[in-house]
């Protein structure tokens, strides 16, 4: 059972999602449906009910999986791959043109995401479970010319699902 702390930590990551996003030129996939619908979930097998923190490693490999998900998805203006990667709920929120939509300003200025597969990241919160199954991590790759700031979350559903994420570029470099 989800108390109302970890209700309010999950409302306060996307609070924090939407407000990376207004920051300045930020993209994020946000939605407010978390849980797919009844008949996903009864097809679902049953897992723990808290997942734990993936290894070092693992976290590592799921943040940079993204972070060139959404670099091919700019490159060749096809988000289905993106949407496709993502969580029931993900899904349901954001078709392959809304990504396009919430992408667009990193892709008309030509921001390179590639650089960020190759650079370890700055945790501003290393990867945390914020609800049972639901996984945070945040911070940024400090590169330059702009440095590459993200908040994202991941389900589990038999695996870590993307869930909601915030990419930013950050001139001058963190």
């Amino acid at each position: 059972m989800v108390n109302r702390g970890e209700r309010r930590t999950v409302a306060a990551v996307r609070l924090a999602c939407a407000l990376l996003a207004a920051a300045g030129p930020a993209q994020a996939a946000l939605g407010q449906a978390r849980s797919p619908p009844a008949s996903a979930q009864a097809a679902r097998p049953p897992a723990a009910a808290n997942q734990p923190v993936p290894d070092p490693l693992t976290s590592l490999k799921m943040l940079w999986s993204v972070m060139a998900a959404v670099d091919h998805a700019n490159r060749t203006g096809n988000y289905s791959v993106l949407r496709d990667l993502g969580s029931a709920g993900f899904q349901s929120r954001n078709n392959p043109a809304n990504l396009a939509a919430i992408f667009a300003g990193l892709r008309d200025r030509n921001v390179d995401l590639s650089n960020t597969l190759v650079v370890t990241p700055a945790w501003e919160i290393a990867p945390t479970m914020v609800q049972p199954r639901t996984l945070r991590m945040r911070g940024s790759f400090p590169l330059r010319p702009a440095a590459i700031a993200f908040d994202l979350l991941f389900t589990w559903d038999g695996g870590w699902r993307l869930d909601a994420i915030a990419v930013q570029a950050v001139p001058g470099g963190r």
